[in-house]
């Protein structure tokens, strides 16, 4: 529908002797009594013409009331142009939908780009937490909608193998190694305390028995921090199978610098002058690109900061060609896009080929109540006990019930109940409905290969004729998910669409004995 109204209205524009059209935005009404499409267009052209919107908007109504597939065009308020379209145009899109299926979205927009999505990225710390689960929902369903729409896409995991909470994992598991054995040996005060740890300790007291009794941490941190990380990582692996998650590639910190990209992302911003020295430390003039000040970047004892290796890692991804960078983070790192967007602009690209997408915090709830969580602590419910307790499918439905910048709750109560307050049951029940009208209707004799003599004017209850709109919508509500990176807005319309389906189902009967209107 949406195509179809920009072209009646970059039609009447030029009709009306407007040789520059600007882009055409159209909305759906909040309610239907305004029609079932509206554009501001008039709004957008009264500087350019000269003219008052509603003057504007008078001369696009008076061509488009020459329209045949418009019902009824009105103007609003300050200058909004509402329309209504015939039913013979809206069941002339409902038989090219049906015949067409998911053929009627277009799969160009993306132009064969190359787009790289970054997300979850959890430390190997820990156990993915609802958190890491609610990014992986967005950034894999925002995959999946990019590819359908024609990009060429990748999905990567970028595992913070190295640093200091790599190394406390190690000091953490050590110390519960000793424990296990007998030793009076003190834990970490800032170490992970999770029940996987111990897990972890008495995997390795199974495998190497007192080989490393008492000794120092330093002496055996190597085999500590890779034993236990690889194990954590091996979990994570197999959590995102579970949840549907395939990533193309896994890029380590830990290879960044064995492959000398750290040095080298240094060495390539100082030969652009945005590197120096001072205190004792090498720092990035961040400020020259908007941060609120510069970022040291080796600190005075040699050592990197986390900075770094994050320089390294999109330098390195801005070297292997992408059209575009989309990193999906925590929305506790807020504050760290300007600093990335900085060294994106100062290595000669433009900052907006990144685009950062933020995603909120999760609470749990059981019983109505929150489930109080701390992953330093080791209090916390895993992704893997929730897909568990619910069903991986209904984890992700859940996860994008929302969208991605504001807080969710997740309730498992809800998420397990058979009724309408669980939006994946909702719609599961509106698809199983819709199974038992077509399997009985083709013990009817009534098949889809009946499409084309069906006459789709009995289609007459308003109730119908809402859900044949909501349908025709789809192509539009689809263009401005890709557009704006936002696969929460496709979740969205499925449960709109089933909340229009179900009270049709409940009141009117579809398959009938009158042939003709059940087809």
């Amino acid at each position: 529908m949406k195509k179809d109204f920009v072209a009646l209205i970059d039609e009447a524009l030029r009709r009306s002797g407007v040789s520059t059209v600007p882009n055409i935005e159209v909305e759906v009404p909040p309610d239907e009594r305004f029609g079932d499409l509206s554009t501001p267009v008039a709004m957008l052209l009264a500087k350019s013409l000269r003219k008052s919107p509603r003057e504007i908007a008078g001369e696009i109504v008076s061509r488009l009331r020459e329209t045949p597939v418009l019902k009824h065009v009105e103007i609003a308020g300050p200058g909004f142009i509402n329309i209504s379209f015939t039913n013979e145009y809206l069941f002339s899109g409902l038989k090219r939908l049906l015949q067409h299926g998911s053929g009627v979205l277009r799969d160009d927009y993306g132009q064969g780009r190359r787009v790289l999505v970054e997300f979850i990225s959890a430390n190997p710390t820990g156990p993915l937490h609802l958190g890491h689960g609610r990014g992986g929902a967005t950034g894999d369903a925002l995959a999946n909608l990019l590819k359908a729409a024609g990009y060429l896409v990748e999905r990567e995991y970028y595992i913070n193998d190295a640093g200091k909470q790599i190394s406390l994992l190690g000091r953490s598991v050590f110390a519960r190694y000793q424990q296990l054995l007998g030793v009076e040996y003190p834990f970490p005060d800032d170490g992970y305390r999770g029940g996987y740890i111990e897990e972890i300790a008495h995997e390795i007291v199974f495998k190497a028995g007192s080989r490393y009794i008492q000794k120092r941490f330093d002496e055996s941190a190597d085999f500590f921090i890779d034993y236990s990380y690889k194990k954590i990582l091996a979990g994570i692996h197999e959590d995102l199978s579970t949840f549907g998650i395939h990533f193309d590639t896994w890029q380590s910190e830990r290879e960044l610098f064995s492959s000398d990209e750290v040095r080298k992302a240094i060495e390539d911003l100082r030969s652009r002058g945005f590197v120096y020295e001072k205190d004792g430390a090498t720092w990035f003039q961040a400020t020259a690109f908007g941060d609120d000040k510069d970022r040291v970047i080796v600190k005075q004892d040699g050592d990197y900061t986390y900075f770094t290796s994050d320089i390294a890692y999109h330098r390195k991804k801005i070297e292997r060609q992408y059209d575009e960078l989309i990193d999906i983070w925590g929305a506790d790192h807020h504050g760290y896009i300007p600093r990335i967007q900085a060294v994106i602009e100062a290595l000669g690209y433009q900052r907006e080929r990144l685009r950062v997408l933020l995603v909120q915090m999760v609470t749990l709830l059981r019983g109505g109540r929150p489930v109080q969580m701390s992953k330093r602590a080791g209090e916390f419910v895993t992704l893997r006990e929730v897909m568990e307790e619910v069903g991986a499918d209904t984890t992700r439905f859940i996860f994008l019930t929302r969208r991605p910048d504001s807080h969710l709750e997740f309730d498992l109560e809800v998420a397990k109940a058979q009724t309408s307050e669980n939006p994946v049951f909702y719609v599961q029940y509106a698809h199983a409905r819709i199974n038992s009208i077509f399997t009985h209707a083709r013990e009817k004799g009534i098949s889809m290969d009946m499409l084309d003599d069906a006459d789709l004017s009995l289609l007459s209850h308003p109730e119908e004729l809402r859900i044949v709109k909501k349908l025709l919508l789809y192509p539009m509500i689809f263009e401005g998910a890709v557009k704006a990176h936002e696969p929460h807005r496709i979740t969205f319309f499925i449960q709109e669409l089933s909340g229009l389906f179900h009270p049709y189902y409940n009141r009117c009967r579809i398959v009938t004995d009158d042939t003709d209107l059940s087809r």
